[in-house]
């Protein structure tokens, strides 16, 4: 007798069970996986970390403005100013204010920016942060309305400004109205310098439009986040305008460093220590 017997090569088929697809896909859980928009590698979204940041690369991914506040400001020191505000949709732009109602819903914030005092290492500061999920950031008459109040407020109470920017610029909706805004909140900004005071601007990804060609340039000392998008124009209409082809890192913030339009370039898990630093110079 053989020690091993010759399986069939044949597969025994249970003529009772389905062969079929069943039509059901396997579902992967929203946000398992980021893709970074820097080198392109797709990321476990748990390998970012706290800070949000692209562990091959250093990208440092777009944030909420509470989770900048988080990672900023001394835990229970934030006390919110100038909320409730709401614009007067001065164009009457159709479906403009259900889009700031549904926006505000999703998000959580009155506007796109949230303004008011806290503490970082001890040190009072007036607080400013825009969140690019709120209709991109873009600066409309309330964002402007409320950026200038702070620099009011820090003014009379000799407090230096830490504002971080992130914009797609003006926001069309509320044409001439919004552009007015760089103009305003660069007076306050101006009367705030005047009485000898700080303001620390931080540029994140993105900083563009009128913010960037008002108040997001007019620091003390400005800082960005590594590989942020900075700039006013995009870059297709910038080509066109100057008929040449534009270097790979153009408007990128090391760009803007190395032609001293920023200061430092700084690792978000670096930055709360550097803004600490810098206030205590002051």
């Amino acid at each position: 007798m053989a020690l091993f017997e010759r399986k069939s090569k044949y597969i025994r088929i249970n003529p009772n069970r389905s062969t079929r697809p069943t039509g059901k896909k396997p579902e992967v859980p929203d946000e398992l996986f980021a893709r970074c928009p820097s080198c392109k590698n797709t990321i476990y979204s748990k390998d970012l970390g706290e800070m949000k940041v692209c562990p091959k690369c250093g990208y440092n991914f777009r944030i909420s403005a509470h989770e900048r506040l988080a990672l900023i400001a001394d835990e229970g020191s934030f006390e919110e100013l100038f909320t409730g505000l709401q614009t007067s949709d001065p164009l009457k732009f159709p479906g403009y204010r259900e889009k700031i109602a549904k926006t505000q819903e999703k998000t959580g914030l009155d506007e796109a920016v949230i303004t008011g005092t806290a503490k970082i290492s001890g040190q009072k500061i007036a607080l400013g942060i825009m969140d690019s999920n709120f209709i991109m950031a873009s600066m409309g008459t309330v964002v402007g309305e409320k950026i200038t109040r702070l620099f009011e407020l820090a003014t009379k109470e000799k407090l230096p400004v830490v504002l971080f920017t992130a914009s797609g610029g003006a926001r069309m909706q509320e044409g001439i109205m919004s552009l007015m805004q760089m103009a305003k909140v660069s007076a306050a900004v101006k009367r705030h310098s005047n009485a000898g005071l700080l303001y620390l601007p931080v540029l994140t990804d993105p900083t563009t439009g009128g913010v960037t060609a008002s108040f997001a340039m007019e620091g003390d000392i400005i800082l960005a986040e590594p590989q942020a998008l900075i700039g006013f124009a995009g870059r297709r209409v910038i080509e066109e305008t100057v008929r040449q082809t534009l270097p790979d890192d153009f408007q990128k913030a090391e760009f803007l460093l190395a032609h001293g339009f920023v200061d430092a370039i700084v690792k978000r898990e670096e930055l709360r220590d550097k803004i600490s630093l810098i206030l205590k110079l002051h």
